[in-house]
């Protein structure tokens, strides 16, 4: 019996796709991982967490243990809520997901069908693609340079399909702050401008802020916290600044769409793992634990840029992220899926440009590089190793 026969319509199509993940390979041992998006290994709050743990069990016993018994549950949103105020983030409501990708794919949930139009940043986080491509088929790219989305081309294509009275888009998908995987950010005017045009047009925002407290210099403003008219839905994450297996992320939104994501969500929460993270909250400076954070990984910028100068070649060209996790390389006339092997073969991974666009082909001569998890020594390493593999073409 094959059982595919009784998926839905919706799920036969999604399948049709390619399957999720496929930009994750397998790695020779001692390869070098600059196309690690994760945590510094050593900045794991391992001993901290196990603290929290430890704490929970002991004052509260079995509670934190049944569907929804710990106090700190509750707090968990608190913390959250006040952290949001903090950065002028004064209205909406929070919903705890299962880190980011649950809330990016609750909003999917909720506001795509398969005739839905999505707007989304070229290149932008692959996983998002993913999840928006489980429930529509109906996308329209917008590119990104060095200060973020290019909102004047966005006003520009938005105003065309409505004078030719085609689908105007009902969301957009943007990383504005130290975006995943350029490490560009909007520009303040440009997040002005955008604001304007999801007003103009009616279309709602999702503004995924997943590295926006990695920042190297200056913080910017969320786009939520510009919002005048509950137009963006602002989607948050623990992983990046904490740990990301404990899956701790948010939806801030207004109330009417915290209630519909609540209804899908329905009890697919982790009650231990967030009184957990509750716990560790308590005990743990955050201001002191973020500037270690930012002080940490941007040295380990610097020592990327350092290298990709001292070692690419002059075709080479990229963009100096002010926080984040990711350098975005151009090597003009250079297949980087070709190229991969033999960077493997070399010492070291990256993750090819194609992986990151609708229409792979136009990620052909880009690589994202993270220097984010290798050591310094790794990375410096890691951009020489690359470099002989480009000379080897």
């Amino acid at each position: 019996m094959k059982m595919e026969a009784y998926f839905s319509k919706y799920i036969k199509n999604a399948l049709q796709k390619n399957p999720p993940g496929e930009w994750m390979f397998d790695l020779p041992d001692e390869c070098i991982r600059l196309n690690s998006g994760f945590p510094a290994p050593d900045l794991i709050p391992a001993d901290g967490l196990k603290n929290a743990v430890d704490r929970l069990l002991e004052e509260e016993q079995d509670l934190p243990l049944h569907y929804v018994g710990s106090p700190r549950f509750d707090r968990l949103k608190e913390y959250i809520q006040q952290r949001l105020q903090e950065r002028e983030m004064k209205d909406g409501e929070v919903l705890v997901t299962a880190g980011a990708c649950q809330g990016i794919d609750l909003l999917a949930r909720i506001f795509i069908d398969d005739q839905t139009l999505v707007a989304v940043e070229s290149p932008t986080y692959m996983e998002a693609l993913e999840v928006f491509q489980n429930y529509t088929d109906h996308f329209m790219s917008i590119p990104v340079d060095e200060y973020g989305l290019q909102t004047d081309q966005l006003e520009e294509v938005l105003a065309e399909r409505q004078r030719n009275g085609q689908r105007l888009p009902k969301l957009l998908y943007t990383i504005p702050t130290f975006q995943n995987p350029t490490g560009t950010t909007m520009t303040t005017e440009r997040r002005k401008h955008v604001l304007e045009l999801a007003d103009k047009f009616d279309f709602l925002i999702i503004e995924d802020d997943a590295y926006g407290e990695l920042f190297f210099r200056d913080q910017a403003v969320l786009l939520k916290a510009m919002d005048r008219h509950d137009r963006v839905l602002h989607v948050g994450s623990l992983s990046k600044i904490v740990a990301p297996g404990m899956r701790i992320g948010w939806v801030n939104a207004a109330p009417e769409v915290i209630t519909a994501l609540a209804w899908f969500k329905k009890d697919l929460d982790h009650p231990f793992v967030q009184a957990t993270m509750a716990a560790f909250l308590e005990n743990n400076d955050m201001a002191e634990r973020l500037n270690l954070l930012r002080e940490t990984y941007r040295e380990k910028r610097d020592v990327m840029i350092s290298a990709l100068k001292n070692y690419m070649p002059s075709s080479a060209s990229w963009y100096i992220s002010e926080g984040g996790y990711f350098v975005w390389v151009k090597l003009s006339g250079i297949d980087t899926s070709t190229l991969l092997p033999r960077a493997l073969d070399e010492g070291v991974a990256f993750v090819p440009g194609q992986y990151f666009f609708l229409n792979e082909a136009d990620g052909k001569e880009f690589l994202r590089l993270s220097f984010s998890y290798a050591s310094r020594d790794d990375i410096a390493d890691g951009v020489q190793k690359l470099a002989n593999a480009i000379e080897k073409k």
